[in-house]
């Protein structure tokens, strides 16, 4: 069989631990963006829906090289790490958008490293049926160095949380993957919260932030409507300055003369503020939901380049 490409990557559900552990693994949620990659004579990278990343992230050809003369589909997570060692999403959005990094001088500068969790193929034969423990068996077998899984244990969770670490994942044991699948098998525990969303506008700073944003509107859309594009907020912290230029060049293109959002926004929200088309995603990380569904003390966090907007939906956000 040849090496299938592209794969959409299995996705994981929010939720809380799993009430029966023995079923379960953790795997580490690391604070990157998905990459799947293809072997077969050389190496090829995509992302969500099959964004080419190869020559975005050379270091992902550099991880495969035990896998010289074999065919295989490797699932995973591209992370920055910061000095510290700590992933850093911030330090990975300075990579994301530089195609061709080693022309721009930045592979030393700002290093990723390719985290593999999942094995979907190999020389020949698919393994998408088999389950979860045994992929990562093969995996593991591999000498790619991929992050260890672990006992399905609440001392797991907490030790990421004291690591300042995102949260964790929790895999049955038995799960096969269903490629573009958001699947129950598989829930995405989290220390911090974070949300998607969708810049749907931008009011002009002041001060030092003068002539260029001052703070983002943001909306989410309800259900699979592309009418119901609803307002959930607005961000104007965890910005840098290099962030706040690099989010204006993407959205002045996008000016339109309305509102797209199809609810109403509070006067002193709307006001001075100019519209853009939903097409720019980003994340926040936020405290609660408040109850007329706002995010409370949202905080930037970066351009989320790899997903689609249409997939920004409150209801798998809350």
């Amino acid at each position: 069989m040849a090496v299938p490409y592209p794969i959409e990557p299995m996705l994981a559900i929010p939720g809380e631990m799993p009430s029966d552990p023995e079923a379960y693994a953790l795997e580490v949620k690391w604070d990157g963006i998905r990459a799947l990659a293809y072997v077969d004579g050389g190496v090829r990278v995509t992302g969500r829906h099959g964004a080419d990343f190869t020559s975005r992230y050379p270091e992902i050809s550099a991880a495969m090289a035990p896998l010289a003369g074999r065919r295989a589909v490797v699932d995973g997570e591209v992370v920055a790490f910061d000095p510290e060692g700590r992933p850093s999403f911030a330090r990975l959005q300075r990579r994301m958008h530089i195609t061709d990094p080693a022309g721009a001088h930045v592979l030393g500068r700002l290093p990723v490293s390719y985290l593999p969790f999942d094995l979907l193929h190999l020389d020949g034969h698919t393994l998408l049926d088999l389950p979860y423990l045994d992929r990562r068996a093969l995996l593991d077998s591999l000498g790619l160095g991929a992050p260890p899984y672990l006992p399905c244990e609440p001392a797991v969770l907490e030790a990421t949380r004291r690591q300042g670490l995102e949260g964790v994942v929790a895999k049955r044991l038995d799960s096969p993957y269903r490629p573009g699948r958001r699947a129950e098998w598989w829930i995405k525990v989290k220390n911090l919260r974070t949300a998607e969303v969708v810049v749907g506008g931008w009011r002009p700073g002041k001060g030092r932030r003068a002539g260029g944003v001052g703070s983002l509107l943001l909306g989410m859309y309800a259900g699979a409507s592309p009418a119901a594009f609803l307002f959930v907020g607005h961000v104007g912290t965890g910005f840098t300055d290099a962030m706040l230029g690099d989010i204006l060049r993407l959205i002045e293109p996008l000016e339109i003369g309305q509102s797209p959002f199809s609810d109403g926004l509070p006067r002193e929200i709307s006001r001075y503020a100019r519209w853009v088309r939903p097409e720019v995603v980003g994340e926040v990380a936020f405290t609660m939901w408040t109850r007329d569904g706002r995010l409370r003390n949202p905080v930037w966090r970066g351009v989320r380049g790899d997903k689609v907007p249409a997939e920004v939906r409150r209801e798998e956000q809350r």
